[in-house]
This record gives C-alpha cells, structure tokens and sequence, in this order.
C-alpha cells in the first residue's frame, strides 16, 4: 500500500483527495499547514507528496525546496497560479509534476499513480556505465560521475540524462524526454518549458559553462542531444 502525505488548507479540496485516495487503496496523512507536513515528512518518508502552493504559514515552494533537502519522493504540486513562471520555479524547487486547480479526480489519481510507477521503478538486469567524454552514467547504481567527482541528480534529472546518454549522438525531441518523468501526455509547448528547466539544472551540474555546454547540446528547433566533442571538433570551433 502506498503512502501519500496531503498538505492542504481548503478543506473541501482537502477531503476530495483524502476520499479519492482512499478509494484507490492508499494509505493518506494529511497536514493543513507547511510547518505539519514538514514534520511529518521527516518522521514519516511517505511514498508521495500532493502539495497546495498556498499554505497559510510556510508557502509550497519553500516547502518543497525543504523536503526536497531530505528525500528525492516525488511531489505533485496543487496549484490555483497558472502562470507559466509559478510552474516553472516549482520544478526548479524539485517538483515532479502539478495540477491546476479545479481539476478532475481521475486525472489527479492518474498522476498520482504514474508518479508512484516511475519512483517504484528498477532496471530489469545490469546494464555496463555509459561514458562520453568525462561522464560516467552508472545506471545500476544510479550515479553520475563528471571528471571523477559524483554528482547528485533529482530522479528526473537522472531519468532525462540516462535517455539522452542512450540515445547519445541522437538529437531527442522534447515529448521524448517528458515521457521519461510522466505517463501523462502534454502538448508540445508545455513539454518543451518542462524539459528546458531540467535540461537548465543538468547543465549547472554536469558543464564546466553551463552557458556554453559540451555534453548537452540544444539543436534549434529539434531538441537535444548528448555528445561530447572531440579534440579536433574543439579546435574548429
């Protein structure tokens, strides 16, 4: 049975989802407030969390900015701000997905689960570290190593870089790569602001310019791909 941690003040929204969840077999604690679910999330380690952006104490960003500093669960944000910028800080903050308010309960719940399908997964056999250049992408261990130094990825981060690594040389459109992180579909414009903010966080980690990056490049118009230079490609360029 999974466990879910609900944080949210509407109590109407909040026992719509409490009785959604329960119908689907979950295991549900909930907290009115920021302060609550950051207590309970560190006591508790739930399988998910399904955040409201506007707490009255603690707002969601910060929430999700502290629980992402403890554990790499998913987070499902619940959002009134449709606006593209409140979206977009919350995948910078760690967030996995989100839901704009009011929304459909079959919808939430098939979030919900496809959230829960991608952290429960596990590669099928061993499969050998992919390298290009000086990173190394252990895909048993799930480790990424850049120039020798580990580098730590949210889930997403490591699910987007592992495609483009197996795909590397290929240019990958940006629905690919969103595939990898969500079962549900978005249109194309959606899926390309979702992407270039993780795209934007991998960059920071694993480029030594983040503003003239060697692994993961963009093809205008296309997409991105995964390579790296070599030395005669460098001295053209």
């Amino acid at each position: 049975m999974a466990s879910v941690l609900l944080v949210e003040d509407d109590e109407t929204i909040r026992r719509l989802v409490l009785f959604a969840l329960h119908q689907d077999g979950m295991d549900v604690e909930v907290a009115a407030d920021g302060a609550s679910a950051l207590a309970a999330f560190a006591a508790r380690r739930p399988d998910l969390v399904v955040l409201d952006l506007l707490l009255p104490d603690i707002d969601g960003f910060e929430v999700c900015r502290r629980m992402r500093q403890i554990a790499p669960t998913p987070i499902l944000m619940l959002t009134a701000l449709a606006q593209e910028d409140h979206v977009v800080r919350g995948f910078e903050l760690g967030a996995d997905d989100y839901l704009t308010k009011p929304f459909s309960v079959r919808v939430f719940l098939a979030r919900v689960e496809a959230l829960l399908r991608r952290s429960s997964h596990q590669p099928p056999e061993r499969e050998r570290p992919i390298t290009i250049g000086d990173l190394v992408i252990d895909l048993d261990r799930v480790e990424v190593r850049v120039r020798g130094d580990r580098v730590d990825l949210t889930p997403n981060e490591f699910r987007i870089l592992s495609y483009l690594a197996r795909k590397a040389g290929q240019v990958v459109n940006s629905v690919s790569l969103l595939r990898q992180i969500q079962d549900v579909a978005c249109d194309d414009r959606e899926a390309q602001e979702i992407i270039k903010v993780h795209i934007r966080h991998l960059r920071n980690k694993i480029e030594q310019n983040a503003d003239a990056p060697r692994y993961i490049r963009t093809v205008r118009g296309f997409g991105y791909i995964l390579d790296y230079p070599t030395t005669s490609e460098v001295a053209k360029s």
